[in-house]
């Protein structure tokens, strides 16, 4: 199994030069780069999780996907209570943005690519319950540590997001067991083949705004992204090796765990007026790391499984 996140990885990273040199040749701008994340995000993913609800009814899906969003939940506390142990709160420190980069994964542009390449959409049907707890989360919790605001109003507008819906809608139709005319359904697996693609190559445009030199002098980044692609995922594969659960329940929700730091801290931090370049210097380090800690991640799960379990 490392041996094939490994070459899922390798493609992505390739993907992601191609976004790079895209963005550094000029043939993409700014507006570009936004454009194409708010499709990714609110047309290509939302698709594909619907799509991974259009499947058979029975028992042990249900089941599994009840169980992924209980340990998504869990996953997520334990996240935050090792992020503000381990970076201290001072002055000289961009700490809400480290805090931010060390608790939120890059679950939906990474995760969702990654696990279905690995395990299948089967996986993908799980991983739906880990995205809803991290827009949950990410919506209160993190954005309150950003900004400061307590606006608990956002929590509401959460439901109204795109891949909320699709998650919703496509709940409904796998215990209805409604299913699109196969036409329809074959244009929505087109749809759903471009998130890989696009989303690696948005990631790339991304990472060719950062200045290289500057972010590989920065210590506190390497730091973070200990935390965020090692410390953090060892812990929660830890605690779940011992439990009598599906391999691929507790695999989707470690590779989730595991990915590297959300895009959306930069974007947030635009907003709210934190650092958005340190934001970037962690995204853009923390997903080039991940070509290697993500296989190795998978490693330890699986012997600590074999040990603990």
């Amino acid at each position: 199994m490392a041996i094939t996140i490994l070459r899922q990885t390798v493609i992505m990273l390739i993907l992601m030069i191609v976004g790079v040199f895209c963005r550094k040749s000029g043939m993409t701008g700014t507006n570009t780069r936004s454009d194409l994340s708010k499709f990714v995000l609110q047309v290509v993913n939302p698709v594909m999780i619907f799509t991974s609800y259009q499947t058979e009814l029975r028992s042990e899906l249900v089941r599994n996907l009840l169980l992924t969003f209980v340990l998504s939940v869990g996953t997520f506390i334990v996240m935050i209570i090792v992020s503000c142990s381990v970076i201290r709160d001072r002055q000289e420190r961009d700490t809400a943005v480290e805090r931010f980069s060390a608790v939120y994964s890059n679950c939906g542009f990474m995760g969702i690519p990654l696990i279905n390449a690995v395990y299948g959409m089967e996986c993908v049907f799980y991983l739906t319950a880990f995205i809803t707890v991290f827009n949950l989360f990410v919506w209160t919790h993190g954005i309150i540590m950003l900004s400061g605001e307590r606006d608990f109003r956002k929590v509401i507008k959460v439901f109204c997001s795109p891949t909320i819906i699709a998650i919703l809608l496509g709940i409904v139709t796998f215990f209805m067991q409604i299913r699109l005319p196969d036409t329809a359904g074959k244009a929505l697996d087109y749809i759903a083949a471009l998130n890989t693609p696009l989303a690696m190559i948005v990631s790339g445009m991304t990472m060719a705004d950062t200045a290289p030199v500057k972010m590989l002098k920065k210590p506190r980044v390497y730091y973070v992204c200990f935390l965020r692609l090692l410390l953090i995922p060892a812990i929660i594969a830890l605690l779940l090796a011992p439990l009598n659960i599906s391999n691929m329940v507790r695999m989707t929700v470690i590779l989730a765990a595991a990915a590297p730091p959300a895009a959306m801290c930069t974007l947030q931090c635009i907003r709210y007026g934190k650092n958005s370049l340190y934001a970037s210097e962690l995204f853009t380090l923390g997903t080039v790391l991940s070509i290697g800690t993500l296989p190795l991640i998978a490693v330890v799960s699986e012997k600590l499984t074999n040990l603990i379990g």
